[in-house]
């Protein structure tokens, strides 16, 4: 958060603070008992995951830096893109822009947005989900910092959405920046586009 730290070490530590948020997240699969027979011979008693598929879905642009900690942690994982604009006129989330692997019904999904301010974005996102069949239980909110008015939002509209998050900031300000925050310069050093 401090406005001296160096563009390196905010693209260190971001990634970081990703990696840890996804692997959080995925400590709230359901596990299934699993025996395997070890190189020496014995079995080891483990867990697995019992569902077919886990899929992330980034809320465009800043949720797209989220995605390469997410490749790095879950091999063959499939990606979507939800890209939501605020109108300018009505201050309304608007939808612009859906791709979502097909058959997305049954996955658990990892929505990933960087920051949530007020939370617009993210119900909005989660609607889609949920207009695509996705369980609300099944959703899980991954965001590096979050205004407590946006984790308020989204809890109370979707209580069943996992929220996730490595901080919450007490409150915003007119433009719907959060306070203190960490800035919007850094997003597009992360961004892998």
């Amino acid at each position: 958060r401090n406005r001296d730290t160096t563009r390196d070490e905010f693209i260190f530590y971001s990634k970081r603070l990703m990696r840890l948020l996804i692997e959080h997240a995925l400590s709230f699969l359901p596990l299934k008992p699993v025996t395997v027979e070890t190189p020496q011979g014995t079995t080891y008693e483990g867990k697995r995951f019992h569902r077919q598929r886990i899929t992330g879905v980034s809320i465009l642009r800043a949720g797209e830096t989220m995605e390469q900690a997410l490749t790095a942690v879950c091999k063959d994982i499939r990606l979507g893109k939800i890209l939501i604009q605020t109108n300018h006129d009505t201050g309304e989330p608007e939808l612009h822009y859906l791709r979502l692997p097909k058959e997305i019904s049954e996955d658990y999904v990892i929505l990933m947005d960087s920051t949530v301010s007020t939370g617009a974005a993210a119900m909005m996102a989660v609607r889609v989900l949920l207009d695509h069949d996705v369980q609300e239980d099944r959703i899980f909110l991954l965001s590096l910092l979050m205004a407590e008015m946006g984790v308020h939002s989204v809890a109370y509209a979707f209580p069943r959405v996992r929220i996730i998050t490595t901080a919450v900031d007490k409150r915003i300000n007119e433009e719907f920046h959060i306070i203190p925050g960490i800035g919007e310069g850094g997003w597009g050093v992360l961004s892998p586009t």
